[in-house]
Parts: structure tokens; sequence; C-alpha cells
């Protein structure tokens, strides 16, 4: 009981640290876990895939609870075979090219793009870093890396930044959100697409077709994720099927688009 306790005060700290990160500090943390990603992962060059990507991603958006971020939401598609995807902080999300042909439709495309706005609408890439980081962290990270501070004050925060981001981009990459973060992500994404006239279905087709292709081998949402199938569980509990469903202007749309893929 004094564990669950002690738990819970520490998750309520945590979240208040969250809320106090100004949106623009929460930008250049942002930046920097997606510069990171891309160390690891090149873009994909064809401009008219990631224009489309940006589109429809920028469309759902603005139905989310958050539709506005200091630096603005940017979608980029990653020349990549795994099937994968990266919501950095402050709402700069990268797709892999592998993740895109699991897509069938338009819709289980947006279905992607809405979960991973879901990340950013809820904050879960801040709430990654480590809980002992934010003393030192909540006060001096992002900007305040690079102003008003010397000697010792400097070297502290520039410690913490750069933990803050090996906390992030760790989740991201290696270890992935818990469990409960991902449903909460996967409900942001029903209620993104519900409000934007996409298929909420389409979030639970797209899983269908995760789980066909995904490779256990492979460090991939196989490692980072919960299974498809607990996630289409828990989409079943709030009324979610498979769909397939999509206007044929859509379809239309989305062949031309993708078949840079």
């Amino acid at each position: 009981q004094d564990q669950a306790a002690g738990a819970k005060r520490v998750g309520t700290a945590m979240v208040k640290a969250v809320e106090d990160i100004t949106p623009e500090q929460e930008y250049y943390v942002g930046r920097t876990v997606a510069a990171t990603v891309l160390t690891k992962y090149k873009p994909k060059p064809e401009q008219d895939l990631n224009w489309y990507v940006n589109q429809i991603g920028q469309s759902l958006a603005q139905f989310s609870t958050r539709p506005e971020t200091f630096g603005g939401y940017h979608f980029l598609v990653l020349d990549s075979d795994e099937i994968n995807a990266f919501a950095a902080p402050g709402g700069l999300i990268l797709a892999t090219r592998g993740l895109l042909k699991c897509c069938q439709t338009e819709d289980m495309l947006a279905a992607v793009l809405a979960h991973e706005i879901g990340h950013v609408e809820k904050q879960h890439g801040l709430r990654a870093i480590g809980a002992d980081r934010w003393k030192s962290a909540g006060m001096t990270l992002g900007l305040e890396v690079g102003k008003n501070l010397a000697g010792q004050q400097l070297a502290e925060a520039t410690r913490a930044f750069e933990g803050s981001i090996n906390d992030i981009t760790s989740t991201l990459m290696n270890s992935g959100y818990s469990r409960k973060l991902e449903y909460e992500a996967d409900a942001a994404a029903v209620a993104i697409l519900k409000n934007s006239g996409y298929q909420p279905g389409a979030l639970a087709a797209m899983l269908d077709n995760m789980a066909k292709d995904l490779d256990s081998s492979r460090h991939d949402f196989a490692a980072t994720h919960p299974s498809p199938a607990d996630r289409l569980a828990q989409l079943k509990k709030i009324g979610v099927v498979s769909s397939l469903g999509s206007t044929n202007s859509r379809q239309q749309r989305f062949l031309a688009a993708t078949k840079a893929l």
C-alpha cells in the first residue's frame, strides 16, 4: 500500500512537471529527439509522398484536442522496411515505409497518423523522461540550456537535457511506451478519426494487417508496442471493430500517392 501511494505521488509529480514545460521548450526537446531518430533512419526523398502524408496528418491534427503546437505538426516518411513510427514531443512525426506498406486505404494511413498524433496530444514523449531528472531538468530543459546560465549551472542543465533526450529516444526506439499509454493513444486516434470523417474501424484493420506482417525477430513495432491482439481487444471494448471502408476518391488519391512505396 505504501509502495502504491509512493508510485502515485511520483506519477502525479511527473504529470505536473510535464505541464510546467513551456510549448517552446517542448519544441526544442522534440526537435532534438527527431534529429536523433534521423541518425538511424534516412528520410524517404519522394516529395509527392511526403506532401501527401503531411496533408493527411495536418488535417487530422486539427481534430485532436491539441490542434496547435509551438512549431506545428510535421510528418516525414522514413526509408526503412521496419514497421515503425515515432512521435517526438511537439508534433514531429516520423513513419517508416514498412509501416505505410501495411496500409491498404487512406483511412488506414489516417489511423496510423492519428495514433501518433495521440501520443503528441497526450505528451507521452515528455512522460518518458525519468522521474529523477525532473528536479534538475524541470526548470532548465530546452531553451534554458543555452541562455542565462554559466559554469556549473550550464553543465548541470546540459547533462539534464541530454539525459532527457536519451530517456525519450530510448523509449521510442527500444523499450516502447507502457500498455496504458498505447491504449490512450489508440483512444485518442479513434476520437480524431471520428471527428475528421475517417473510419475508426480502420485502426483495427491496420492492427489486423500488422499482426500478419510483424516479424518478432526484428526490433520494430513487435518489440516496442503491445501485441496487435491486445490492442484490438481494447478497441473492441470501446465499440471499434475492423473496417476497410474508404471512399473511391480517397482510394484513388491513396493509390496515386503511395505508388512510390
